[in-house]
């Protein structure tokens, strides 16, 4: 519950400002991530820093008060952690693939599956205005994927990146609904310990076969991947508790503006006309889908 942070805040200014520089240090992990995935490969870059997230995260459960969770949320916050280390796997493996604008632009479809699913699964009811922008971020989608075909630098694995991005966002969306439900039966730095925790298990099944050691020159760049995540998370939780969505969720779709610029400067990526015309749909969309219900219409970088 928000409305006794709420209640005291005379202005939105600084909340969206904070949230704004949320979603910088948010597109900075994910160029990062970029750097590391291809170094290492997706599959280690995430399973450690998962480890090194669950070491941070415990310090900061083991300073509070705390008590373990019952087997029924245990059972939560196992699910979730198996979904999340799908859309970690997906979404990484497809950004090593893609321009870092265009991976952004096409993970924000996520909110129009959380929107469907909340349907499905919450028993929702879908308004006639999410229908129309669902079909308007297909659209968009369409857009981007039509424009990667006659470009000379693309290829098999555009394409592949392109699917592994659009099937992180449907496993994001239920990623979503679930969150929702974690927050009414857990404390923030709970689910942060159990969620990273249960990814670094979860990923830890394939070990034997897939892990290696980090290189050493790793370390420091991956120390910051997980200092990046852990502070955009933590800002964006205090500015979404001290302001309404229907003014933050605009602000968090300037993560496309940030994507543009750090994969020019970092990779030399250049934006083509098609994902500017094809993200700009998809965002117009999901701000048209964000009034009928604004809890399930947030970016991929919310809550991973």
């Amino acid at each position: 519950m928000k409305s006794s942070s709420l209640a005291g805040a005379i202005s939105p200014t600084i909340p969206v400002l904070v949230c704004v520089f949320a979603i910088f240090l948010l597109s900075g992990m994910d160029a990062a991530m970029k750097v590391l995935v291809i170094a290492v490969g997706v599959y280690n870059t995430v399973l450690w820093r998962s480890m090194l997230a669950t070491v941070v995260a415990g310090t900061g459960w083991l300073a509070g008060p705390r008590s373990l969770p019952v087997p029924s949320v245990l059972k939560l916050h196992a699910l979730r952690a198996v979904v999340v280390s799908t859309v970690l796997l997906c979404f990484f493996w497809g950004l090593a693939r893609l321009p870092l604008a265009e991976a952004i632009g096409l993970s924000f479809v996520a909110p129009l599956f959380a929107l469907l699913l909340a349907a499905l699964l919450l028993g929702e009811r879908i308004q006639r205005q999410a229908i129309w922008a669902s079909l308007a971020g297909i659209a968009g989608v369409a857009i981007i994927v039509a424009g990667q075909f006659g470009q000379k630098t693309y290829g098999g694995d555009a394409l592949l990146g392109t699917a592994a991005v659009l099937a992180s966002t449907v496993f994001y969306a239920y990623n979503l609904i679930l969150a929702r439900q974690q927050a009414l039966v857990a404390k923030p730095v709970e689910i942060m310990l159990f969620q990273n925790l249960g990814v670094a298990v979860t990923l830890s099944l394939a070990a034997p076969w897939l892990a290696v050691a980090l290189p050493s020159k790793l370390w420091l760049p991956l120390a910051g991947v997980t200092a990046l995540s852990l502070a955009g998370q933590f800002l964006m939780s205090w500015a979404y508790a001290r302001a309404e969505a229907q003014y933050l969720i605009p602000t968090e779709y300037s993560a496309f503006i940030w994507a543009m610029a750090l994969g020019w400067f970092f990779f030399d990526e250049a934006v083509t006309w098609t994902t500017l015309a094809g993200a700009g749909l998809i965002v117009a969309s999901c701000l048209i889908a964000a009034r009928s219900n604004p809890k399930l219409a947030e970016p991929i970088e919310a809550a991973v």
